[in-house]
């Protein structure tokens, strides 16, 4: 083997070696926790798993708490009108608050997903009705072409949540890889 190619092979075992090394410090960067001070507080408050919590932001705004969807759900965990509204009668809050304001977007996405873990139970069946609506799972649970026991469902009809559910539960797995956390359920 001549110089050139041993040197050549000793920087890739050496490059190797230090991404291995810092792999998590990569993926830590891939998958942040920001926001902890209130992510930690709500999922506390609301009995849920924080890394669920990080993962469903991840997974719809990226963490960008400016976030707009192109239907009108707004902040870091996505949260439209309706439920605004919901959650401004149901937690007796202001009228004018900011839904983009990271403290007020995660309160209510986290009483949501409370509100829903009450309805539905189950991890997955929670992350598609925050994606989908609760009314189209209830719909799709008493339908025998999408579950054949009305507490699960084998299809998703809707391609989007389909993807959505793929999305958030590829998210958990890695935050309870990187901060060693047990899920939910």
């Amino acid at each position: 083997m001549s110089k050139k190619s041993i040197l050549i092979l000793s920087v890739i075992i050496i490059l190797g070696g230090m991404i291995f090394l810092e792999s998590n410090k990569i993926m830590s960067i891939l998958y942040p926790r920001k926001y902890s001070v209130y992510v930690e507080k709500y999922s506390k408050e609301y009995n849920l798993d924080e890394n669920l919590v990080y993962s469903i932001i991840k997974a719809e705004s990226k963490f960008n708490e400016k976030a707009l969807s192109r239907r009108g759900a707004k902040g870091l965990m996505q949260i439209a009108d309706i439920t605004r509204d919901w959650a401004i009668e149901q937690l007796e809050l202001s009228d004018d608050i900011d839904i983009y304001d990271p403290e007020t977007n995660i309160r209510i996405g986290c009483w949501y997903l409370n509100t829903l873990y009450k309805e539905f139970g189950k991890t997955d069946l929670v992350i598609v009705a925050y994606n989908g609506g609760s009314g189209n799972v209830k719909k799709w649970l008493s339908d025998r072409e999408y579950s054949y026991d009305g507490e699960n469902l084998r299809i998703i009809p809707f391609s989007e949540t389909d993807s959505y559910l793929q999305k958030v539960k590829k998210n958990y797995e890695q935050y309870n890889k990187l901060y060693s956390k047990e899920g939910r359920n």
